[in-house]
């Protein structure tokens, strides 16, 4: 058992006293304290007093109750505005905390309140199951986490434990926070996919989001990123699973049903529910910005400050909402998404001239993400550039910004703008390779639930998302917010200075960490240079290049072929009826490894050495005489040469409707001694054998997939 303060309720809520014993035991080190009642409740005795005290707080067991009931009803509408029902399968994120125990507490009574359809199995409510992330950061944290798994599971919740390991060691303590919860997350998404579950529920509240939007001013945020966290929210994992070039990449839908709650209901629900929790110590640090925020908040505790800090809030979060829409229909009109992987932007249909500031580097975010298929938004002088850019009109000149090229599209006169992947900027995504699964393991797969999910949520927020003439902070900036909050009588002066100390605090404490950072932010895209690193992949195996292509290579023993004909090699197919199988002699062997690379200026040199010389340099000659048999030598090499010819100048063609600036992303098969066998995405194969395929399938969709900032109650 961790030492602190231990708090246990010797007797729940069924009587109108709530009575609490209290035992003291000295912490010798930082570790988590176990507790059932806020904080603020705890009896604090000096190291030298061990005996073991009592006191009693009155709490009207009827307002408890009636209180449960409300909170009850408002997490069920949010679990409806989600489009979540209770056959749905759903995991929840627990750190033992007050917020996810309380999350813990209310998913658990949603679930079983109507029991048709949601049963128990050996114990536990079918379709839940509760995740804790033992961040092993800490000698303590294993055992804490099992105790906390204990605590769940006697709330009738199937628990799970994830164990981080930290290949690269211990992260430094000005990252500490950030790094762990990239990590949590990572194992929260890994362990639903296990399970197959689409829906992560997180236990943010109003409270978190009131220390965000501080967090968020101090650094100079735009009113997008001050609307705070996403309601829903897709998120798409790194490791990618496919069990087919079909296969779909729906992602985990995040929801956040306690939003609208604040830290003092989580403490409450806890409570009533008879729920123990658990108090990080290390939330009471000064070194981590959300603490100094949360507890300079907490002096300004009064109702007014925090109902019209929550306003100033919900404000931002429907001026994103109405941004979100707009781009999102605009995106469905003015973008045209290649399979070759680039996008072409019609700038007559777009009309940025007419486009508020705000509208159109959303837009412009959301497609350099997709193409680019980096999650960073575009801040700072980059967003500033890419705004005078895309603002002229016609556009005859070209730019790279934020991993992507772009300039002008072909033959369009400027009218149209190519935005295709830059292979020359540092880029943090990289090729993953996985097996195939077999049919066996495919149809033990769930059915996506996530589709209809995303739609019945879309159909309330969709409903409530506000026009033009709704939205306040369309044309305001980060410095402007405030100040036209309290033109419009959002906040009072009061709070309007307020915030603005708890922003001037915090940019003064935080002032050589944000240098720090952005030091850092450098160095770390400086090291994620490796888009031109090879990597190996073996017959049968499935390759996600730069978050894009899905490619797929094996081999064949007997091809088809047909006699040569009297005319251009372009001019017939690989496939029909004229076709018969033959056996062809290949040097490529079954347990060889290829290596995939985008494509460079060689790649297209070689095909146009392949279609204009009669004869083939020393290397081919010497893999045709080896593939060859004695009495067929001829023949094989004969055919060999027309295969070759015909397959580069199909390619070359095709390549040549493909802009020069799109063609470098596209992926490349080569072999250990770096000689090209095949450009899939254009169909060039150096040997028949092959049988290759090269899908467009980007991990994150156009539009960074569904999000939704509408709440209603």
């Amino acid at each position: 058992m961790a030492r602190g303060f231990i708090l246990s309720s010797q007797s729940r809520i069924t009587t109108v006293s709530f009575i609490t014993r209290v035992r003291f035991s000295p912490p010798k080190s930082q570790k988590l304290i176990f507790m059932s009642t806020p904080p603020h409740f705890c009896l604090r005795l000096p190291p030298n007093v061990t005996p073991t005290r009592s006191f009693c707080c009155k709490y009207s067991l009827v307002q408890d109750q009636v209180d449960m009931v409300k909170y009850k009803e408002a997490f069920s509408k949010q679990m409806a505005l989600a489009g979540l029902k209770r056959h749905h399968r759903i995991a929840i994120g627990v750190s033992g905390g007050p917020d996810s125990v309380a999350l813990c507490f209310l998913t658990a009574a949603w679930k079983t309140e109507r029991p048709r359809g949601v049963g128990q199995s050996g114990g536990f409510i079918d379709g839940l199951l509760a995740i804790v992330v033992d961040h092993g950061l800490r000698a303590e944290s294993k055992e804490e986490a099992h105790i906390v798994s204990r605590r769940v599971s006697e709330m009738g919740i199937r628990c799970e434990i994830a164990c981080c390991s930290w290949s690269d060691g211990r992260p430094k303590q000005g990252h500490l926070q950030e790094k762990a919860r990239d990590m949590r997350y990572q194992k929260l998404q890994n362990i639903c996919m296990q399970h197959q579950i689409s829906v992560l529920l997180i236990a943010h509240h109003a409270d978190d989001q009131a220390e965000l939007f501080i967090l968020r001013l101090s650094r100079n945020s735009g009113v997008l990123g001050l609307a705070g966290m996403a309601f829903t929210y897709q998120t798409f994992s790194s490791s990618m699973h496919f069990y087919d070039e079909d296969s779909k990449n729906d992602g985990i839908l995040l929801v956040r049903p306690l939003l609208h709650f604040s830290k003092e209901d989580m403490y409450k629900v806890c409570k009533v529910g008879g729920q123990d929790w658990v108090e990080d110590p290390t939330n009471q640090s000064l070194l981590y910005a959300r603490n100094r925020i949360r507890m300079s908040l907490r002096s300004l505790s009064s109702y007014t400050f925090k109902s019209e800090l929550q306003a100033v809030i919900s404000a931002c979060r429907k001026t994103r909402a109405f941004v979100d829409q707009f781009c999102t229909k605009l995106m469905n009109q003015a973008v045209t998404i290649v399979h070759h992987g680039y996008a072409i932007i019609d700038l007559e249909i777009l009309n940025p001239s007419k486009m508020a500031d705000l509208c159109l580097t959303k837009f412009m975010t959301l497609v350099l993400q997709f193409i680019s298929q980096r999650q960073r938004p575009v801040r700072g002088s980059t967003s500033k550039l890419l705004l005078e850019y895309i603002r002229t009109f016609p556009c005859k000149t070209s730019l790279t910004a934020a991993g992507c090229y772009l300039c002008p599209a072909t033959r369009s006169k400027g009218t149209k703008i190519l935005v295709c992947c830059s292979v020359d900027c540092p880029f943090p995504s990289k090729m993953e390779s996985t097996f195939i699964h077999s049919d066996a393991e495919k149809t033990r797969s769930m059915p996506c639930e996530l589709e209809q999910i995303i739609t019945d949520g879309k159909l309330y927020s969709d409903h409530f998302v506000p026009d033009a003439s709704d939205v306040y902070f369309l044309d305001s900036t980060s410095e402007s917010v405030l100040t036209e909050a309290k033109r419009l009588n959002i906040i009072s002066d009061s709070t309007y200075r307020n915030i603005l100390l708890l922003q001037k605090d915090e940019i003064e404490y935080f002032k050589a960490r944000i240098e720090d950072d952005v030091e850092c932010e450098s160095k770390d895209e400086v090291e994620n240079i490796t888009t031109c690193s090879n990597e190996p992949l073996r017959p049968g195996q499935i390759c996600y290049f730069m978050s894009r292509f899905i490619v797929r290579w094996s081999l064949s023993k007997n091809i088809p072929v047909i006699p040569i004909p009297e005319k251009s090699y372009c001019d017939w197919v690989l496939e029909g009826e004229g076709w018969h199988h033959h056996p062809w002699s290949c040097t490529l062997s079954h347990d060889m490894v290829v290596e995939v690379r985008h494509m460079i200026e060689s790649d297209w040199l070689y095909l146009a050495k392949l279609l204009n010389h009669a004869s083939l340099d020393n290397v081919h000659q010497q893999r045709i005489c080896t593939a060859c048999e004695s009495e067929q030598s001829s023949v094989n090499r004969n055919l060999y040469l027309v295969y070759l010819r015909f397959s580069a100048e199909r390619a070359l063609k095709l390549l040549k409707s493909i802009p020069v600036a799109a063609r470098r992303s596209l992926p490349v098969l080569v072999n250990h001694q770096g000689l090209l066998l095949s450009i899939p995405s254009i169909g060039f194969k150096n040997c028949p054998c092959l049988t290759v395929s090269c899908i467009f399938k980007p991990r994150v969709p156009l539009g960074g997939g569904h999000s939704s900032f509408m709440q209603f109650l």
